[in-house]
């Protein structure tokens, strides 16, 4: 009777072993047919796991004698998410609202100074500030009527007083012909907006209940996995779960310090627009390596605008504060597990955006901390057992014999 038992385990094994390949194939399949309608989802569970370490604080107070379940702990952050987000809007949004007043102030001042007089006088600035570099150029009216009368040499002339006029002229045709298209622009934006807003609250409530049936979920996963290999699988999730930790809440909170550090150094310096500026810092902190030099261009521009030191002054203190980050803040807040390398970084940036945009951006540094987590585990395990020598065994059995002599 027993000859059959052994002659079919390895049959047994062999379909359960398939039947789980195709389990997991299909959940492949699926996701990637749905792909267009999955980033929702991967937002839900990316807000989950950052708000999973609190949730476990929470979970652990006692409160009249037992433990704060999980759906309040939940209700707990989402409320303090809401009132950060409205402390956000009540302290910074009118100080972004009077700087973007001021920048329209400024551009309507500057339109309104631009009298014939006011451009001849910058054309004549020009005009010097080229010709100390050697290039001859004729902008005023006066420099054009000289290089008109002279005969030898080469000087390029160039009306800047008929360019200006007519590229206000073109941009208010423009205008007109196109306001049909700038209220159907109005209405799109609106749309997004409120669209953006719904989705938001999906997500939210998707990231709930990630969040309440985590232990479930982990539970469900690890019933698709064959037994033999379940300890392998703990042993990856959670080499996972290490690097993609130091990856997204690293992230989350050097995003946060860095936009910090940069309004000081905003409002240290006198930068126009420093809370802007610094709102767009933070924002693009997100995104490593390229979001960080896309935001400290326009910082690093207009402060420059307002004197040529203090642009290089500004540029030396973004400059600080990301060595504090790369030499600092990364070991300490990621620590070692979780560093990838930078061309890596760099590749899954372009390639996130290429696939999927700016989620695709903002999401590619989390899956490639996972790839990378998974390949060294792969890669870890094919390396062969190390080999034990007798050398220690020995010489515990001389230890042994010596009071026996």
């Amino acid at each position: 009777m027993s000859q059959p038992v052994e002659a079919t385990a390895p049959d047994e094994r062999r379909k359960r072993l398939l039947l789980l390949a195709g389990l997991w194939v299909a959940i492949a399949v699926t996701l990637f047919a749905l792909r267009s309608v999955v980033m929702p989802f991967a937002g839900a569970a990316l807000i989950a796991y950052l708000v999973q370490p609190l949730v476990k604080r929470i979970t652990r107070l006692k409160v009249a004698g037992r433990y704060v379940p999980r759906w309040v702990a939940i209700l707990l952050i989402y409320a303090g998410f809401f009132l950060a987000v409205y402390l956000f809007f009540v302290a910074l949004v009118p100080q972004l609202y009077r700087e973007v007043v001021r920048i329209s102030r400024e551009m309507a001042g500057f339109a309104s100074a631009l009298t014939p007089e006011h451009v001849q006088t910058l054309a004549q600035r020009a005009e010097t500030w080229l010709n100390v570099y050697g290039i001859p150029v004729a902008l005023s009216d006066r420099a054009m009527e000289g290089a008109a009368g002279s005969t030898g040499g080469f000087s390029l002339a160039l009306d800047l007083e008929q360019m200006l006029t007519d590229a206000v002229a073109r941009a208010t045709s423009l205008a007109r012909e196109n306001l049909a298209d700038i209220v159907n622009v109005s209405r799109r934006i609106v749309t997004e907006v409120l669209a953006g807003v719904f989705m938001l609250f999906f997500i939210l409530m998707v990231a709930a209940f990630f969040s309440i049936d985590a232990q479930a979920i982990r539970r469900y996963f690890g019933t698709l996995v064959p037994a033999e290999f379940l300890p392998d699988a703990k042993t990856l999730v959670a080499r996972i779960d290490k690097s993609l930790s130091g990856v997204v809440r690293g992230q989350f909170t050097i995003c946060l310090v860095n936009g910090g550090l940069t309004l000081v150094g905003l409002l240290l310096f006198g930068v126009k627009f420093a809370f802007l500026l610094a709102t767009i810092a933070t924002l693009f902190s997100l995104i490593p390596i390229f979001g960080t030099i896309i935001s400290s261009v326009p910082i690093v521009l207009i402060a420059m605008a307002d004197g040529f030191q203090k642009g290089v002054a500004l540029l030396l203190w973004i400059i600080g504060i990301h060595a504090l980050e790369a030499y600092f803040l990364n070991p300490k807040i990621m620590g070692e597990a979780a560093r990838i390398h930078p061309v890596v970084v760099a590749f899954s940036l372009i390639a996130g955006e290429k696939l999927f945009g700016l989620w695709g951006a903002l999401f590619a540094v989390p899956v490639a901390s996972i790839a990378v987590a998974c390949f060294d585990y792969a890669r870890l395990k094919a390396q062969p057992p190390p080999l034990v020598t007798a050398a220690p065994q020995q010489a515990v059995a001389s230890t042994d014999a010596a009071p026996a002599a």
